[in-house]
């Protein structure tokens, strides 16, 4: 089971986050969006255009599994993946932290540029859009939420272990 698991938004800073708490708890770290990529060996904006985003669902809902049932450390998901109830099963009873931020912050860290295929036409009204549609599936996966607007990476890992209550190596 892994130590914890974090969700959250595209741009919000799972993947920086992540490094840093398996860093701090002395256990290794995965990226369930890093698994897809080196799979299927393209990029996940290349499978949203070739496949579309059914297919890139699928291959999400796969790495997050094998994630969940193989990694001990921290895993961080794609933004999406908790768009699958079976995904949020899985979770449950996971220490899982909802990374959040409000879409300035978005704006300001990710520029909200049109690499992100789910945000290629109107970003900001795509995020928000997202965000409506995912916060509460966030919200109920979440053991802790931690909000990351104005912190540092530090900050946000110190807060996401204070939350849970873990000690660091």
């Amino acid at each position: 089971m892994p130590a914890i698991v974090l969700v959250g938004p595209m741009g919000v800073g799972k993947s920086t986050v992540g490094r840093l708490l398996a860093e701090r708890l002395g256990v290794g770290y995965r990226d369930t969006d890093d698994d897809i990529v080196a799979a299927e060996g393209r990029t996940i904006a290349e499978i949203f255009v070739d496949e579309g985003e059914a297919a890139f669902r699928a291959l999400e809902k796969a790495a997050v599994r094998a994630a969940l049932a193989e990694h001990p450390g921290v895993v961080a998901l794609g933004g999406g993946a908790v768009l699958d109830a079976d995904t949020r099963a899985l979770l449950a009873g996971q220490r899982v932290v909802y990374l959040s931020m409000e879409v300035e912050e978005a704006v300001r860290r990710t520029g909200l540029n049109v690499a992100r295929p789910l945000l290629a036409v109107n970003p900001r009204k795509q995020w928000r859009e997202l965000m409506e549609a995912r916060r509460h599936l966030y919200e109920e996966v979440a053991t802790a939420v931690v909000a990351t607007d104005g912190r540092t990476p530090e900050e946000v890992t110190q807060a996401a272990l204070d939350a849970l209550e873990l000690k660091q190596v």
